[in-house]
């Protein structure tokens, strides 16, 4: 249960995220072609997860020094939004938490500038930690990272074109795209706060389940999810033939003239598959897909929880991590 001391820290570690991106000026610096986009971008917010994660990460083993991981928790979120920009230019997505995506707001070369320059910009910040000890262990977590991820999108974009993708390589693709960012976050943020190496591998692979149930929900919410709530179509990756946990499940599943439906939809352009999202997910009520993937996320969750409870936390850090 949140008490009001864990929300009133996480609004105020909240509130020193968002000064601490405006503090990068962007807003003014030159040429606004390049550095608008960025701001832009950075100022449509969202929960801030990932340098949320990594502050708190700090404050549970440095409840003092949380600051001191600022310029980490800053990387984190900038590179975060620099994927972003790329991941909505290659799936030619319009909206981003209800606002215009940046290619559609300018246009492709801007996406791809713009992001280039966000990705340089997230090592310039890592590179402000005062902790110089430090930071070639953290540079080379956070370059693992960041080539992790990109690997991840190219394993998203290579199952379009395959019709023989196992749930296995589904989970090891979103691990890759999503959950290393949200370890490294809790690690990277532990690391700073003191925490050993062998506890901050553990928060790494908390952050790894809680992305693995993270991005299942957002598959759920992509088919079932509200769009003013989701903040961009319902559908999207129906739409897009993605092969989601969600969709592979119900392959596994369907028999007959059912199962033929689907793949003839899957078949179908992008264009002719908009018109049956709604076909689809009657589909995949028949067997059960989103009773299957709700289990999947509270499955991934539970190791999470399970996997924080044996570290040496004060019993703040750990309500705080836990709250968060």
């Amino acid at each position: 249960m949140a008490t009001a001391q864990d929300k009133k820290i996480l609004q105020e570690l909240q509130a020193a995220v968002r000064t601490s991106l405006n503090a990068r000026g962007f807003a003014q610096r030159q040429p606004q072609g390049l550095f608008a986009p960025i701001e832009y971008t950075l100022q449509l917010g969202g929960k801030r997860i990932r340098p949320m994660l990594c502050l708190a990460a700090a404050y549970a083993f440095a409840p003092e020094r949380w600051h001191e991981a600022l310029p980490a928790a800053a990387a984190l979120e900038i590179f975060h939004n620099f994927t972003l920009l790329h991941d909505d230019l290659m799936d030619r997505s319009p909206l981003r938490r209800g606002q215009e995506t940046v290619y559609r707001k300018w246009d492709d070369n801007t996406a791809i500038l713009s992001g280039d320059a966000m990705c340089i910009e997230a090592y310039a910040a890592l590179g402000e930690l005062e902790a110089k000890a430090l930071q070639p262990e953290l540079f080379a977590l956070f370059s693992r990272m960041a080539l992790e991820v990109c690997v991840g999108q190219q394993l998203d974009m290579d199952f379009e074109h395959r019709s023989d993708v196992a749930v296995a390589e589904y989970l090891e693709m979103i691990r890759l795209k999503t959950s290393v960012l949200l370890g490294a976050s809790l690690q990277i943020g532990a690391l700073l706060g003191g925490a050993s190496t062998e506890a901050a591998e553990r928060l790494y692979r908390i952050g790894v389940e809680l992305g693995l149930a993270f991005q299942i929900q957002d598959d759920l919410l992509d088919v079932y999810g509200d769009e003013a709530t989701f903040g961009k179509p319902i559908g999207g990756d129906i739409v897009n033939a993605k092969k989601t946990l969600l969709l592979l499940y119900a392959l596994e599943q369907l028999r007959g003239s059912e199962l033929e439906e689907l793949r003839a939809i899957l078949e179908l352009s992008p264009e002719e598959r908009r018109g049956q999202v709604a076909h689809v997910r009657s589909l995949y009520e028949r067997v059960g897909v989103r009773a299957y993937a709700t289990q999947a996320v509270e499955a991934h969750t539970a190791r999470a929880y399970s996997l924080l409870e044996p570290l040496a936390l004060s019993e703040e850090g750990r309500d705080l991590l836990l709250t968060l």
